[in-house]
């Protein structure tokens, strides 16, 4: 069964918290998909200013969708150039 995405923080793989940051790194615009707390679930294109950590959660923080926690993620992918 998943994790709740609106309860506590669980961890996400680390493969793709090193893809996260290098997505960030490298300013790769991105196709980010993720469930708000709320339950409702968005999509935006942007790049990934920062992964990081607080109070014992992580998050990637975007111009357009602000921080999002990580495991509310459903997917990153890079977008398709075009």
């Amino acid at each position: 069964m998943p994790p709740d995405r609106r309860g506590p923080y669980h961890p996400i793989d680390c493969t793709f918290h090193d893809r996260l940051e290098s997505f960030a790194t490298l300013r790769i615009r991105c196709r980010i998909a993720f469930d708000e707390p709320d339950g409702n679930r968005r999509e935006v294109v942007d790049r990934i200013r920062d992964v990081f950590a607080r109070s014992g959660e992580e998050f990637i923080e975007t111009s357009a969708a602000g921080e999002i926690r990580l495991d509310r993620l459903v997917r990153v992918e890079p977008e398709e150039a075009g």
